[in-house]
């Protein structure tokens, strides 16, 4: 005889099974196991001279580094690399997609990467380190989660959900991505 526990189970395999699912589930929030071939949308390449292995994500160009370094290395290492470049700011969903694109193209492996935000003096309050506008925030559930402190100050992108915000301590070394505007900001955006 079989016991209604058992019966629960074969029906359950049975239903993984029929349909397939069980190839296709994926682990929701442990970004290191996350399928980083699912579907997304590339930017297109910087049309400004010299910057062509750069990307156009909005009115910015830019480019993902795979040389991890606390934020303000990033940040310093974003002035040297072009005119007026800084870690990225993020103002759309959009625009968040095309970076978390460019990451799982570019090193799928390890998706968490430095953004130009920052927790001002333990105001609760985040910036851009490029001085644009604080208009758009995708935090993973729970974060930010150190404000009003100096634990973690600084933003990163794909630490626990991918394609969300996490705010970390400055030290830690992470990949980043840097970005400046185009010149042509002023042409009618076709992206």
């Amino acid at each position: 005889m079989w016991k209604s526990g058992s019966i629960r189970f074969v029906l359950l395999m049975t239903l993984l099974f029929e349909s397939g699912s069980f190839l296709t589930m994926e682990r929701g929030f442990d970004v290191d196991h996350t399928n980083a071939t699912l579907w997304c949308s590339m930017p297109k390449a910087c049309d400004e001279h010299g910057f062509t292995d750069w990307f156009k994500v909005g009115r910015y160009c830019v480019k993902y580094f795979k040389n991890p370094v606390n934020f303000t290395e990033a940040e310093f290492k974003c002035r040297s690399k072009a005119p007026g470049a800084h870690l990225v700011s993020v103002h759309k969903e959009k625009h968040n997609n095309y970076l978390l694109c460019l990451v799982k193209k570019l090193n799928p492996r390890n998706l968490r990467f430095w953004l130009g935000g920052f927790e001002f003096f333990k105001s609760g309050h985040f910036f851009w380190i490029d001085g644009s506008y604080w208009n758009y925030q995708i935090w993973t559930r729970g974060e930010p989660n150190h404000m009003y402190t100096s634990t973690e100050e600084c933003v990163e992108m794909n630490w626990k959900e991918v394609g969300k915000w996490n705010d970390d301590s400055c030290n830690v070394k992470k990949n980043y991505i840097c970005a400046f505007k185009r010149s042509d900001m002023l042409k009618v955006d076709q992206e």
